[in-house]
């Protein structure tokens, strides 16, 4: 039985300490969206490495998309080169706090997800609106949402460390052959 998780997306939040005029930005900088009257924050796109970021007048950020922490800091550092070409220097190293971290693989064992939902406590499954079940996983200190197909394959989110992702997978694994019996 082969099983193997990735991260695939990292959000993180941290704050420049800073007021950013986002007029300011959107009207220098190609790569952002600002419709104040829709959302109150600026979306940034950096290409490389490819992630996404919220930036709020109060110097709030939230950045998506990246796969690594080094990702992150390599993406935090664009966003405050892009706020130095428009006058405003972050003197402060961020402090970057991950909100939660998805990560996808497979466990290496097909599925019953019916089977599953009857006997796993805490799942949600409707086979007509959605075809995977929803799995919270509520271990001690490790929690975690998996969506679970039945191919084996699977969607973990709510972690916030690489470490808490393979030991929540090491957990549904526990869990998922107790049913198997």
């Amino acid at each position: 039985m082969k099983h193997d998780i990735r991260v695939v997306n990292i959000v993180v939040s941290t704050s420049l300490q800073h007021d950013i005029p986002l007029e300011k930005m959107a009207a220098t900088l190609s790569n952002t969206e600002y419709n104040p009257e829709q959302f109150p924050g600026l979306v940034i796109r950096i290409k490389e490495p490819k992630t996404s970021a919220l930036i709020f007048s109060s110097g709030k950020v939230v950045c998506t998309g990246a796969r690594s922490m080094d990702k992150v800091n390599e993406s935090i550092k664009k966003i405050i080169k892009s706020l130095e070409k428009i006058g405003i220097k972050i003197k402060i190293k961020p402090e970057v706090k991950i909100q939660n971290i998805v990560a996808s693989g497979t466990v290496g064992m097909d599925l019953n997800l019916n089977t599953l939902a009857m006997k796993l406590r805490n799942t949600e499954y409707e086979p007509e609106q959605f075809p995977g079940l929803v799995y919270k996983l509520v271990d001690g200190a490790t929690k975690a949402t998996f969506l679970l197909f039945s191919n084996g394959k699977v969607v973990c989110t709510g972690t916030k460390s690489e470490k808490e992702v393979h030991s929540a997978l090491a957990k549904l694994i526990a869990n998922l052959k107790t049913v198997k019996k």
